[in-house]
């Protein structure tokens, strides 16, 4: 049986901008993506915080270091600039794999550096 758990985090990490005339996804900053073991193109959910919005989209690679956290498309509608957003990504594993798995959590400051 596969059962779906927390795989990596990005914990309360700034929308810095939000763009409606994209295709659609979100921007993160590389650097936030590597420390936080996400892929482009993975899947993500997005928590906001400030509204309570829950919604999927997929990652494209932002420039590394920039603190860039912008959401793109039909997802812009549903953030604003400056709210806080917690992004997550799940895996399947089996019970034996679950057992000894621990999920990459980072958390960042106001500007989406690292803590």
């Amino acid at each position: 049986m596969q059962l779906e758990f927390l795989y990596s985090k990005i914990h309360r990490a700034t929308v810095t901008d939000a763009n409606l005339n994209y295709v659609g996804s979100i921007t993160i900053d590389k650097a936030l993506l590597e420390a936080a073991n996400m892929k482009e193109w993975q899947k993500v959910e997005i928590l906001d915080i400030n509204n309570g919005e829950r919604f999927q989209t997929y990652i494209i690679a932002g420039e590394a270091n920039s603190g860039c956290i912008c959401l793109n498309g039909a997802a812009a509608r549903k953030v604003q600039k400056g709210d806080k957003v917690i992004i997550v990504t799940y895996a399947q594993m089996d019970e034996i794999e679950a057992q000894n798995h621990k999920p990459t959590v980072i958390i960042v400051d106001e500007n989406n550096k690292i803590k």
